[in-house]
């Protein structure tokens, strides 16, 4: 059988980058032969976690359409055309047998140029709300895998197939590395914890709320694992330094998600869909705080989608500052409130999204197992 060749494209946050990581690892599981490439936009955090993960990527120069108005919005259509001949040129030189996308702008020109020659697509759609992008390629990819009910509205119904989203295979049994975790961070075990996490490029709200509730988490004796993003990071270890004896600690990037899950009560997270899906599958109290700058306001529909079920909290971005570290502290209190919580969230949850997911690029390339 000739070797399998695919192609990959997802990228601009790490809520498209692991998942398209996720399958790659589980194509790579089935078929170990397979040949796997990456295309991602160059100068974004792909460029740097694709290679990180063991894979080869490329980069193609397209860019986001800025929802004010900006310069950069005038050189978007040069950006494009250029990306669009680029695009045509890897595939060509790379010839994928199935191309999938995993969202963000760049997956875009690898797609519309693989389905332009017949070449066999996927799209995995994380969100409850479909971007404009996916919604437009829908009409020529073979497949649509999807995370929630009803995405009908969105996508040809007879393409979709119910998957939930590709999840780091290291969050799988975070119950069991509690200890594990706790000498990690430092954490002391008689004490409860809050884990912030505000998205692989930080979270200006949430950051600025924990920190000026720094006072309120340690008078009440808890411990807080406070990852920032980068911007942030500077400010937050100056505020956090005051408190560094009582288990409060920012940190800029956790990579040790599964031992952060381990030690956390309670997770504050944006709702951004790789991470509620993450919450999803370790059944994790959790307080949403869904960014208001994303398009189409995807991540309030993805946190409303637990809400509605009882299984997570939301509080607006605009309210985070007055009762977000008011909310936490009330939630990480509350054992039969966490209960309840865990319960019903840890039933949303898909386990083996990227298996199934993987099993279905195969069917598209004509890979038999």
């Amino acid at each position: 059988m000739k070797q399998l060749k695919v192609i990959l494209s997802g990228g601009g946050t790490g809520g498209h980058i692991f998942p398209a990581v996720a399958i790659a690892n589980e194509i790579k599981n089935l078929v170990p032969q397979a040949e796997i490439l990456f295309v991602g936009a160059i100068g974004k955090m792909e460029m740097e976690k694709v290679p990180a993960a063991g894979y080869k990527i490329v980069g193609v120069p397209i860019a986001g359409f800025q929802r004010k108005f900006t310069l950069a919005n005038l050189k978007l259509p040069f950006l494009i055309i250029k990306s669009l001949l680029r695009t045509r040129k890897i595939i060509n030189e790379f010839n994928p047998d199935v191309v999938v996308g995993t969202g963000g702008y760049v997956s875009g020109p690898i797609l519309k140029a693989a389905t332009g020659k017949g070449i066999p697509a996927l799209i995995q759609e994380q969100n409850s709300f479909a971007g404009i992008t996916n919604k437009i390629l829908s009409r020529k990819v073979n497949k649509i895998c999807v995370a929630y009910e009803g995405m009908e509205k969105f996508f040809p119904a007879n393409k979709i197939i119910l998957t939930g989203n590709p999840v780091r295979q290291d969050i799988s049994k975070v119950s069991e590395k509690r200890d594990e975790a706790l000498s990690f961070f430092k954490l002391n075990p008689g004490k409860k914890t809050i884990l912030v996490i505000g998205g692989s490029l930080g979270a200006r709200t949430i950051n600025e709320a924990i920190g000026s509730g720094l006072s309120e988490i340690e008078k009440n004796n808890i411990q807080l694992l406070w990852q920032t993003g980068k911007s942030y990071y500077p400010t937050a270890k100056e505020q956090a330094s005051v408190y560094s004896e009582k288990n409060i600690y920012a940190l800029e990037f956790i990579s040790r998600m599964d031992l952060a899950y381990a030690a956390a009560d309670i997770v504050i997270s944006r709702a951004g869909a790789s991470s509620v899906s993450e919450l999803c599958n370790i059944g994790m109290p959790c307080i949403l705080v869904p960014s208001p700058n994303v398009a189409e306001d995807h991540q309030t529909k993805n946190a409303m989608a637990l809400v509605n079920k009882n299984a997570a909290i939301l509080i607006k971005d605009a309210e985070a500052r007055e009762k977000l570290v008011k909310e936490a502290i009330v939630l990480i209190n509350n054992t039969a409130q966490q209960v309840t919580l865990r319960n019903n969230i840890s039933q949303m949850a898909f386990h083996n999204s990227a298996n199934v997911i993987a099993k279905e690029v195969l069917k598209l390339a004509g890979y038999n197992l």
